[in-house]
């Protein structure tokens, strides 16, 4: 059965929410636009909308794998992804180096130590619609997501334990 986990903004913190799984209420950080129904690349929003989990990556110096049914990679430092939206690799996964404009997947901040992949503009991929709209870890006070969803580690790790492929992430 498909589980879905249910993110909402506070209208008094647009860029900071709540995530709920069944019994499971934790703080989640937001992009530092808040959430829009018109995600746009670069634009700083986390977009509204249902999206499925696809799979996931994990650093495997800086902690043990997570327990979980979602499918998860080794990260390594030549993962990346291409935010490049005239690249014909657009909002998909690239190894490094990558001469088109891309994100750096191994990162030297914790945000990356778990990422998840949603489907979010992913199949087809929509020039200029937003790419890499991931489900990351948070920084330790919460603060904006470049239009990602963010929780703590420890909530990370708790999701991942109930989780698994095919089930979806609401953004309201």
């Amino acid at each position: 059965m498909t589980q879905i986990l249910t993110v909402r903004s506070f209208p008094w913190r647009p860029a900071k929410g709540c995530l709920q799984l069944g019994p499971i209420t934790v703080p989640c950080a937001l992009g530092r636009a808040s959430v829009s129904r018109f995600k746009r690349e670069g634009d700083g929003a986390t977009p509204v909308g249902r999206f499925e989990l696809l799979y996931g990556y994990y650093r495997p110096d800086r902690g043990l794998r997570p327990r979980t049914r979602l499918p998860l990679k080794r990260l390594s430092k030549i993962d990346g992804w291409c935010d490049d939206a005239d690249h014909p690799r657009y909002n998909r996964p690239v190894s490094l180096p990558f001469s088109a404009s891309h994100e750096v997947m191994w990162r030297e901040d914790r945000l990356y130590d778990i990422v998840l992949v949603l489907n979010c503009n992913m199949y087809p991929a929509v020039k200029g619609c937003g790419s890499a709209i991931f489900f990351h870890v948070a920084r330790e006070d919460y603060r904006p997501t470049q239009g990602c969803v963010a929780v703590a580690p420890r909530d990370m790790r708790l999701i991942l334990e109930t989780v698994q492929a095919g089930d979806v992430v609401e953004i309201r």
